[in-house]
């Protein structure tokens, strides 16, 4: 209990510091959500000490020491997916675009099909705490393990943009503070969760905030389809009504622009979820492949019911906004920002509380996420980087544990300095940045080393990082950074979404290193292979795997 109450002194001075900004506060206070606010920060630190017991060993931090149900880690996964990018981001799309902001909502779920069918319960057959364990099970694992490390922190480090940008918003908006303040603020929390309390504390921290958010957001949807009597016809004139773009929100075309990006963020969108590598870990929580199978199949309902609530919410708020001078400003744009278009909704449909409760939730979704991308991304750095690859090997795993609980501090102080540079960006634009690295390079390394016999090391190794060194550029060169981060007047590369040329591009390379490849090394890759197939098959060991 005294690291507890250890814990709220620090955020209760991190709280008085923030407040004595003075002219840099952004909005007025509201007092009833702050209460609930801090009741829930309350609430999961007590999880955390109590998680914190069961965190010791590697296996209990990385992965709850494997004893979480199929529905309590599909409830979980739903609530990693669910993040700032879904709630935050694709209601604020759908409310500046329209129809064209679907893309997200669509492009995240039908994903899931291909984990489920393709992923999930070969990935538990195979791997231990990291989508790296697969790729290295019969390749060279050193070199395979640092390819897949590096390429995981790169969707870490896009997706926690993402996160910590709502997050600041958010509690700009909620306590009155200066958005830097915020952001601090929310990667102090994510460090003291993710260090002390492990995939436990994160897992129900995910499955609480996930039930929360689909009552939330049930809510809002019924009192908004209630205020056109459930007639969408009316409902739909009254927002081409009240929308500046008029019937164009219903067409698309206004978001994305040209065929090239539409397929390009489809393909980042679709596949990338197979190569997300904080999703991933979470199908190591649970005790075998039956079980993950079902925390797919949970997971893919409470999903596809959630992105049903946020187009019905994105459109609900053109309705109940736009023109109301209480919610906009003179020029007619939003009072708080467009991310926090679902935030200020709730106000609107049912008052301060609900206004307060939804704020809550909205906080609770972003800290869950970036729970788990720290874990994965500690992981990454720890398990995959520090053991296997310098250590070239299992270690004393309290050193392990000392180097994971770093990484962890390291990855919060990076995710507050790109929630800062990064600030005017959408949210769940910047989510796509992370899915097209996903797609690019971890999906086509995963699902060959999964089902392709001749690949080779030097095949998944020299196509995988020269992948990743095209995408990042990309990335890097496109509008999105090169203009709209960096200042500069042109970018180098035009389009913001690489998926179509990076994804085939690592594809080929794999394939071309992989069939070239004679050497002594490539025949024990191909040998391997068979003895990987049995496992993912059947679930065995390694040692009947070979004995087999």
């Amino acid at each position: 209990m005294k690291t507890i109450i250890f814990y709220l002194l620090i955020i209760n001075n991190l709280f008085g510091a923030a407040i004595d900004v003075g002219d840099s506060a952004k909005s007025e206070v509201n007092s009833v959500a702050i209460i609930m606010f801090l009741v829930f920060v309350a609430v999961t630190l007590i999880i955390t000490y109590y998680s914190s017991k069961k965190s010791k060993s590697t296996s209990g931090f990385y992965t709850a020491g494997g004893n979480i149900t199929g529905l309590q880690n599909g409830t979980a996964i739903a609530g990693d997916y669910m993040s700032a990018a879904s709630f935050l981001g694709i209601t604020a799309l759908v409310f500046s675009n329209g129809f064209d902001g679907l893309i997200y909502s669509i492009g995240f779920l039908v994903g899931w099909p291909i984990i489920l069918l393709l992923i999930a319960e070969k990935l538990r057959n195979l791997g231990k705490y990291t989508f790296a364990d697969i790729t290295a099970y019969h390749l060279d694992a050193r070199p395979l393990r640092a390819i897949s490390a590096i390429s995981a922190l790169a969707v870490i480090v896009f997706y926690l943009i993402a996160q910590m940008v709502g997050a600041g918003q958010l509690i700009q908006i909620l306590f009155g503070l200066d958005y830097i303040v915020a952001v601090v603020i929310v990667g102090v929390l994510m460090i003291l969760y993710v260090a002390f309390g492990g995939m436990h504390a994160t897992t129900w921290v995910q499955i609480i905030k996930a039930i929360l958010l689909l009552c939330g957001a049930s809510f809002m949807a019924f009192m908004i389809l209630y205020h056109t009597k459930f007639n969408l016809s009316d409902f739909f004139t009254q927002a081409i009504q009240h929308h500046k773009e008029g019937e164009l929100i219903m067409s698309p075309g206004s978001f994305v622009k040209d065929p090239i990006s539409a397929i390009s963020l489809g393909l980042a969108l679709m596949f990338g979820t197979a190569g997300l590598p904080h999703i991933l870990m979470r199908f190591f929580t649970v005790k075998n492949a039956k079980e993950a199978r079902k925390s797919a199949f949970y997971a893919t309902a409470f999903i596809g019911y959630f992105y049903i609530l946020t187009f019905i919410i994105g459109f609900g708020a053109i309705v109940l906004l736009l023109g109301n001078p209480e919610f906009t400003n003179a020029d007619g744009s939003l009072k708080g920002g467009n991310n926090m278009v679902a935030v200020i909704l709730a106000k609107a449909i049912a008052g301060n509380v609900f206004y307060a409760f939804i704020s809550a939730v909205a906080f609770a979704t972003i800290l869950a996420v970036v729970s788990g991308l720290a874990i994965s991304g500690a992981s990454a750095i720890s398990h995959d980087l520090f053991v296997n690859c310098i250590k070239g090997g299992p270690c004393d795993h309290k050193l392990e544990m000392r180097v994971t609980k770093g990484a962890t501090i390291a990855i919060g102080i990076l995710a507050i300095l790109l929630g800062i540079m990064f600030e005017k960006q959408n949210v769940a634009f910047t989510v796509g940045l992370a899915f097209a690295i996903a797609a690019s390079v971890n999906f086509p390394i995963l699902l060959l080393c999964i089902y392709w016999k001749n690949l080779t090391t030097r095949g998944a190794f020299i196509g995988g990082l020269i992948g990743l060194i095209v995408v990042l550029s990309l990335v890097i060169l496109s509008p999105s950074i090169w203009v709209e981060v960096f200042g500069f007047k042109s970018a180098i590369f035009p389009y913001n979404h690489p998926a179509i040329f990076t994804m085939p591009l690592t594809f080929f390379l794999i394939w071309l290193f992989s069939i070239t490849d004679n050497s002594k090394r490539a025949q024990i890759d191909r040998a391997g292979f068979d003895a990987q197939d049995f496992r993912a098959q059947s679930g065995v060991g390694i040692s009947e795997a070979i004995d087999h």
